[in-house]
Parts: C-alpha cells; structure tokens; sequence
C-alpha cells in the first residue's frame, strides 16, 4: 500500500503561504521585463523605468515563440539519445528509485557543435540578441502553461508520488509550488530536463549571441570584459553540465515539486536573467585593464570549493568554516562575473544581490530539513560550525 503524504501544516508553508505566492506569480515576471528594458536603455537606472518603453507589439513574435519550441524541442531530443550512464536517484516514499541519464555534458557538445557548423555557414546568431524580449515573453507564457500541466497532472498520481511541501490544498500556493514531486512521461522526467538543460545551455547561447554581435558591432574581437564575462559563465554551464549527477542531491530534485517556481526559474530567469552582465555590456561597454582582468580571474579561481553530497556532516575542511561553503563559493563567482561590468551601474550587480536573498532563504531550508533529518547530531555540527555562509559575519 501507497505511503500517505500529508500535507503541510500552516506554518510549514513557505514564500509567505498563498499571498506570498500569489505575489510572487505577478512580481517575478514584472522584475524580468523590468530588468530586460532597463538593461537596453540609456540610462541603466536599476530603480527606475526606462525613459521610452516599447511598444505593445516588441514583446511577442510568433517567430520568437516557433524558435523556442524548437529549442525545447531540440534538447528534449538529446536528452533521450542513448549515450552517457544512467544513475539511479535516492530512493522514494514508496521504496522505488528512479533511472536518470547522465548525457547533459555530451548535450552540450553536440549543441556546440551544431551551433558551430552553423556559425560557419552564416547563421546570424547574433540577431538572437534582438530578440531577447519576445523570447522572454514566449518562455513565460511557456512557464504558466507548463505549470498548469503539471498541477492538472498531479491530481492523476497516488499520493506518494506528491512533494513533501507542495500539496498544501491551497490553488495559488500549490501552483507555485509543485504538487507532484517527479513528473514523468515514461522515462522523460520533466523536472530533471527543466532543471539543467534548455534554460542552462540557452544561457551560454544567449551570451555567444550578445558577445558575436558586440564584435560585430566593434568590426573585430569582443572586448575584454564581454570575452570574461562570457567565458566564466560558458565554464560554471560545462561544470555544472559535468558533474550533473550532483543536481540529484540537491533541494530542487529531492524536496520540491515541479511547479511555477521551478518552471519559471529554469526557463525564464535562468536564461534571461543570469545573461544580464552580457546584455549590459552590449549596450554599455566598459573598458577592463589586464591587471584587473586578472585579479578578477584569481577571484573566480576560489570558486573550487566541493560541492555537498548530503550523506556525511563534515567537521574539517571548508565545512570545519561554515555550514554552507559551495554557497560561499557561489556568491564568490557571482561577484566575479558582475565585476568586469565596473562600479558605474548597479544592474549589472543584480545577479549577486538576487544570490545573497536565494541562498540565505536556500541556506534556511537547509537548516530546516537538516534538524529534521540528523536531529541531536545536527545541534552539535552547528555548536562546532556557528558559522552559515560567510566566516565570522554570517
């Protein structure tokens, strides 16, 4: 018989129960279009609109809507290719393990390398950096169907098959959330695709893009901070791509639904947001020295901080410092990507304030689910690491 998921307690619900979440429905993709128009204006200004907004039309094409199903599309293709390990992830509620393909790396080369043959019989990847609004737009709407998908289909799966927190009973807040935890269609998981592929990879896309245009635009290379920029975001997309097998332990794949945040977030915000240092330095180009070019490259080089496994509570090393040392790492890199954009605008820095909010709420749950899971040993790792994220600040 099917183990029974009860649904969270009011005070168990998160992002400030059903008003938070339904806040946060209409906030998210008012802060993307907001960021996205102020990036392209003349004066950048993070807390206020752009001088002359676009017209109505500028926000969708059903061109921009036919190349993202293509691009979905596409990477779905990849993902089912038999090349590559298949994984198995931790086990569920109802003692069963899911089967997971490890082929994301060798996805990202045969996308590498057909966007290579492509580039050299003319494709005009650089127009992609035109449009980028429509794009959002289409991602968006993409992200809101999906997610009503999702939360029709969990009402077709037993109850073990639902997410610890997102079955609360609430519409709004169990939209947002996820109700079902692994949403699959035989072996295609949903949520597993979403997580790593078409939103991580359209990031490096939209970046080669935005960096090709810049050297046309500048009838030679791309300039210093652009090919920064670029290259340290290309290398975070291949690491996180190789070591893919890790995403298995993570809080999104072991906790959460599949929801509108996950949707949205992999879609939307990752492709479109984290792509905000190349998109400013298009249209506000910034002179970078050698000198500090590599100071910024020793900067990102702390960034080979190991990443958790969640089935030990190290003492020594990083995790003798703080609690949560790959977040350390993780705002460290943020920083260095919004560096080589200088100190003149704040916009580009919104990717690493956004990192200090998500990882300091991320890091919360953490403790939450820690003490849940380990109890009295937990209590004592934190006596002996008093220390969250950062070394005697936090």
């Amino acid at each position: 018989m099917a183990q029974q998921q009860t649904a969270p307690s009011p005070a168990e619900l998160e992002f400030g129960g059903p008003l938070g979440t339904a806040a946060l429905l209409l906030l998210l993709p008012l802060t993307l279009f907001h960021l996205l128009l102020t990036c392209h204006s003349g004066p950048c200004s993070l807390l206020s609109l752009p001088p002359e907004l676009p017209p109505l039309s500028a926000f969708w094409s059903s061109g921009a809507l036919l190349l993202l199903l293509f691009w979905l599309g596409f990477q779905a293709t990849l993902y089912l290719l038999p090349m590559g390990q298949v994984t198995e992830g931790r086990m569920l509620r109802d003692k069963s393990h899911l089967q997971y393909p490890l082929n994301g790396f060798r996805c990202l080369g045969l996308t590498a390398l057909l966007v290579g043959l492509g580039l050299a019989g003319g494709l005009p990847l650089g127009n992609l950096s035109e449009m980028l609004l429509p794009l959002a737009s289409a991602a968006t709407v993409t992200a809101f169907f999906l997610s009503l998908f999702l939360y029709l289909k969990s009402f077709t799966v037993p109850p073990s098959a639902l997410a610890p927190g997102g079955n609360s009973g609430n519409p709004v807040y169990d939209f947002f959330l996820g109700r079902e935890l692994n949403p699959r269609f035989g072996s295609f998981d949903l949520k597993y695709f979403c997580e790593l592929r078409p939103g991580l990879m359209g990031w490096a896309l939209i970046n080669l893009a935005l960096l090709l245009r810049e050297a046309e635009r500048q009838r030679g290379w791309p300039s210093l901070a652009m090919g920064l920029v670029s290259a340290f975001q290309f290398i975070y997309v291949a690491d996180a791509l190789w070591y893919e097998e890790a995403v298995l332990t993570t809080i999104d794949i072991i906790h959460d639904g599949f929801g509108f945040m996950l949707a949205f977030g992999d879609l939307v915000w990752v492709p479109f947001i984290y792509s905000l240092q190349a998109q400013f330095l298009l249209n506000h180009p910034q002179a970078l020295d050698l000198p500090v070019a590599g100071a910024i490259c020793l900067l990102k080089g702390l960034e080979t901080i190991p990443t958790a496994t969640g089935r030990h509570l190290l003492v020594s090393g990083w995790w003798g410092l703080v609690r949560h040392p790959n977040y350390l790492g993780d705002l460290i890199m943020a920083l260095a990507w919004s560096l080589p954009c200088g100190v003149t605008h704040l916009l580009p820095y919104f990717y690493f304030f956004y990192f200090v909010i998500l990882l300091v709420h991320r890091e919360y749950r953490d403790e939450r689910q820690c003490l849940q899971k380990y109890g009295l040993a937990w209590r004592e790792y934190c006596r002996r690491v008093p220390y969250r994220i950062v070394p005697y600040i936090y």
